[in-house]
C-alpha cells in the first residue's frame, strides 16, 4: 500500500532557526498508528528560501537548541 499524505497527522511541530538554517522537531501519526518523532533540517538557498537537506551530523549548538523541543515532543507521544 503506497504512502497517502492525507493519513499523516501532525501532532506536534516546533522549529529552531538561524539565519541560514532551520531544524524542525515534529511528532506524526500515520493512519492513526503509533506517534513517532521526526527531525528535519532545511538550509536557505541564495534566494533566501528554505530547502530540505539531509539531517546528517549535528553540532553541539544544534543539539542543545533542539533538546527542549524533543522533550516537549515527548509529551505528545503516548
Amino acid at each position: 500500500m503506497p504512502y497517502d499524505g492525507s493519513l499523516d497527522e501532525r501532532v506536534f511541530s516546533k522549529s529552531w532557526e538561524t539565519e541560514s538554517q532551520r531544524l524542525t522537531v515534529s511528532v506524526y501519526s500515520y493512519n492513526q498508528g503509533p506517534k513517532k518523532l521526526q527531525i528535519n533540517r532545511e538550509n536557505k538557498n541564495k534566494e533566501g528560501d528554505f530547502r530540505f537537506a539531509k539531517l546528517g551530523r549535528m553540532t553541539k549548538e544544534e543539539m542543545k537548541s533542539i533538546l527542549p523541543l524533543i522533550q516537549e515532543a515527548l509529551s505528545h507521544i503516548d
